[in-house]
């Protein structure tokens, strides 16, 4: 059987459910995204990739999702989410196993992780940054 944290799924139009290529856990993991959104781009901004990642280390980056919301939810440890609201306001969450975070689309976030965490992802993808933290 497939694992999340290996295999990400694309959740796409008319309610489709794509395994995806297996994740890299090295450099080329901003290309795995790039070959995703072209592989899903007619799905436009109602495309969904859902991925599964333990974390033992903060992020080193804030990313945003101006396309749609993400949802975290929390599978294992704690992480602390960071947000940045297009509006200026800022919000800082704690979350443990079973609880989760809604990042607005154009919100930007990164996450505290102490000691080890997993969480999955429901992504809108499309148009997604990066900025150094």
């Amino acid at each position: 059987m497939p694992r999340l944290d290996t295999y990400p799924i694309h959740l796409g139009l008319g309610a489709t459910a794509i395994e995806q290529p297996e994740f890299p856990r090295d450099e080329r993991a901003m290309q795995w995204y790039a070959d995703y959104a072209e592989r899903h781009a007619a799905d436009g901004n109602e495309a969904r990739v859902m991925a599964m990642y333990t974390f033992t280390e903060s992020w080193p980056m804030w990313e945003m999702h101006p396309a749609g919301g993400e949802v975290v939810l929390c599978t294992a440890g704690s992480m602390t989410l960071h947000q940045e609201f297009p509006d200026g306001e800022a919000a800082e969450v704690t979350i443990g196993p079973g609880e989760y975070v809604i990042n607005p689309p154009g919100t930007w976030h990164t996450a505290d992780i102490d000691g080890e965490a997993s969480a999955v992802f429901v992504t809108a993808g499309m148009g997604t940054q990066h900025r150094p933290r």
